[in-house]
């Protein structure tokens, strides 16, 4: 049970540890953040969370998907996509040694199992989501919003990765081992719900989804390294999600826009894009 805890703490601490640099506003997130006025105004960082609901309708529900997809590859998640593929590489030597120690089933693993699979996560996720649009609270209708974008950012990149890498997970039991969507998706929902409300919900939603990660290699489903992977991109996804539906309905970043441009030389042809959001 002390390794259990020990590791549930380990994920829940990897995803916020590496994202330094988005500063001590997160762990505010107890209300509206107002830049100073100004010149010496700071840019607009992830953690500024603004609950006026400008950006977060249904009308715009699409186009915040997409934000959402493309705001992955922003360099403000370098830092945390760094750390955590340092930690996933470091962490993928201890897959078979945490693998055999991890022979006695946990009791509430099951339970995790189930929670944390795509019938109930996704009725989660839709009874937050739709629970958020009667609700008169905005903080709580914008944290609903940014769950569900944050569920479909998460699983789009999760499957990708599962195909694409094909390892094999620990019981044989087919080829979709890397990384652990039970893992990402329970990271995403922590992190935005962190961003929203501060540390008083994120700490202890940060420790179930550490948990959850935990249970997985109890189960004999998931590598260490394959859940250490997972809590990296449900932790890029949620930030993602909160810092694109966070920025105004005014500015230069008010719409999206593709740029598509053709590239023509003796030796090249093709299309040069290229995305604001």
């Amino acid at each position: 049970m002390s390794r259990a805890v020990f590791l549930a703490l380990a994920f829940a601490a990897a995803g916020p540890l590496a994202a330094a640099p988005v500063g001590s506003a997160a762990a505010a997130g107890t209300g509206p953040v107002v830049a100073p006025a100004g010149p010496a105004a700071a840019p607009e960082r992830a953690a500024a969370v603004r609950h006026d609901d400008g950006r977060r309708t249904m009308g715009r529900l699409p186009a915040n998907l997409g934000r959402g997809l493309i705001g992955v590859w922003n360099a403000d998640n370098l830092t945390p996509f760094l750390a955590g593929g340092v930690a996933t590489s470091a962490s993928s030597f201890f897959d078979k040694d945490t693998q055999e120690a991890a022979t006695n089933q946990l009791g509430w693993s099951d339970t995790f199992e189930t929670a944390g699979g795509p019938l109930y996560s996704t009725v989660f996720v839709a009874g937050m989501f739709t629970a958020g649009r009667f609700v008169d609270r905005p903080r709580f209708r914008s944290m609903t919003y940014d769950m569900l974008n944050a569920a479909v950012v998460n699983f789009t990149y999760t499957e990708i990765l599962k195909v694409a890498v094909g390892r094999e997970r620990p019981n044989g039991q087919d080829e979709r081992s890397f990384p652990s969507g039970h893992t990402s998706n329970a990271f995403a929902m922590a992190s935005v719900a962190q961003l929203h409300y501060g540390w008083k919900i994120g700490a202890p939603a940060y420790a179930l989804a550490g948990l959850m990660g935990v249970s997985r290699i109890h189960q004999d489903k998931h590598w260490l390294s394959d859940v250490v992977a997972g809590a990296t991109l449900g932790y890029i996804a949620g930030r993602t999600v909160v810092r694109v539906n966070n920025r105004g309905t005014g500015g230069a970043h008010a719409r999206a826009t593709l740029t598509v441009v053709p590239v023509v030389s003796r030796r090249t042809r093709g299309l040069q894009m290229m995305a604001t959001f």
